[in-house]
């Protein structure tokens, strides 16, 4: 017998043995790797269906003499059939049905306590408790678009998860969370990790005002009491200090100790939420070489966040949100068009063609003043060109005039 002989189905399926404690099997398969092979063992009833009690990969010279010490012990082939079944299937057939099952309590149980609260607003397919309107409630955007794939971050923020939005700078990480606190009447602070924020901006510090010294909270302590919103942005480019004071807080109901102020202790309100925005973290690593300064965090201060990948919209939706905010002059066509334009200068940008992303924003103002002036190449001046390099002007230009001919 040699190692290639032992891939035949001959060699492959069930063996089994009667004693006095009842039937044992060994289950021989071919593993995942090449020239290995998967060996179970168990005890059952006659029908090969039960529990695996071993589970092991051998290489082909271990299942010769596996096979020769079977034999010797009385182990005798049932049939390669028997690989048809195997002791996990039925688990593994039924995980689905029973996650499906215990998916739509669980929604259901949310669904719920959500109910308690006297105001909600839907989100998505997601009821959302509001909040009291302060001057911190940010402005609604009508033509905002809340796609399928922002549903489980608003779950996370009725759950009061950490969550972290990483992608490209423009892709909306900031402005989704603003637009549904918009909705949902919640005040909120963001703090912007500018490489000069100091952990005594964020978390407080000591200050003389008419001959007193007072303590002055930071953005952090300030959300946790008063039940805001508190946005950290551009996390990446956080001091260690402040990732510090963070980590205290990072699990949903953390209270932070201000050691400063004599070690006082501040709990959250229970409308208080935290996020945290990032260009270079976890998935969007590879791309840390364009955002220089942006700092390296281990997985254990990740595994504290719910951590969601945006991308910028697609050509599709970035036409609707284009024909909901310029309506009714923005025609589909000209929405289309418009949203391959900034497609291909954001594929520009990946290839590192282009040093500067382009926001929806950008789009949008773009569109507008185009609107107003019923002319592209002189809407992109205040709009794109004169906030760019000359080589990326260029290059954006001739994307535009691939997509739009010159006037006749």
């Amino acid at each position: 017998m040699n190692a290639p002989d032992l891939i035949e189905d001959e060699y492959l399926g069930l063996y089994r043995r009667e004693t006095e404690s009842g039937a044992q099997w060994w289950r021989v398969s071919v593993a995942d790797r090449p020239e290995t092979y998967r060996l179970e063992h168990g005890v059952d009833e006659g029908d090969g269906s039960g529990a695996v009690d071993m589970d092991l990969v051998v290489d082909a010279e271990n299942l010769r003499a596996k096979l020769k010490k079977w034999r010797r012990e009385g182990f005798v082939m049932q049939s390669a059939d028997a690989l048809v079944f195997e002791p996990h299937a039925s688990a593994r057939t039924a995980f689905m049905p029973e996650l499906q099952r215990a998916a739509a309590q669980a929604l259901a149980a949310r669904h719920g306590h959500t109910q308690e609260h006297e105001t909600t607003i839907r989100i998505g397919h997601v009821d959302v408790p509001c909040g009291v309107d302060n001057p911190l409630v940010p402005r609604i955007n009508p033509a905002y678009l809340f796609s399928a794939r922002f549903n489980d971050i608003v779950e996370d923020i009725v759950e009061n998860r950490r969550v972290m939005l990483i992608g490209h700078t423009g892709a909306g990480k900031t402005s989704l969370i603003e637009q549904v606190a918009a909705r949902s009447h919640h005040g909120v602070l963001r703090s912007n990790m500018n490489g000069q924020t100091t952990v005594g901006d964020f978390v407080g510090f000591w200050t003389v005002k008419g001959g007193e010294t007072l303590w002055v909270d930071g953005v952090l302590p300030t959300a946790m009491r008063e039940g805001l919103w508190l946005i950290v942005d551009e996390i990446d480019f956080a001091e260690p200090s402040i990732l510090a004071a963070l980590t205290a807080v990072l699990e949903p109901h953390g209270r932070l100790v201000l050691k400063e102020k004599g070690n006082e202790i501040v709990a959250p309100h229970p409308s208080f939420r935290l996020f945290a925005t990032a260009n270079a973290v976890g998935a969007m690593s590879q791309f840390r070489h364009l955002y220089q300064g942006a700092n390296l965090m281990n997985e254990a201060f990740l595994d504290r966040w719910r951590v969601y990948l945006l991308d910028y919209l697609s050509p599709a939706e970035e036409t609707d949100v284009l024909m909901r905010t310029l309506s009714p002059h923005m025609t589909r066509s000209l929405a289309t068009t418009l949203a391959a334009i900034a497609a291909d200068c954001r594929a520009a940008f990946a290839r590192e063609d282009l040093s500067s992303a382009f926001s929806t924003r950008r789009l949008l103002d773009w569109a507008e003043l185009m609107l107003r002036t019923g002319d592209p190449e002189r809407a992109a001046g205040p709009a794109i060109y004169a906030k760019l390099s000359p080589e990326d002007a260029a290059l954006i230009r001739g994307i535009i005039r691939h997509h739009i001919a010159p006037a006749g």
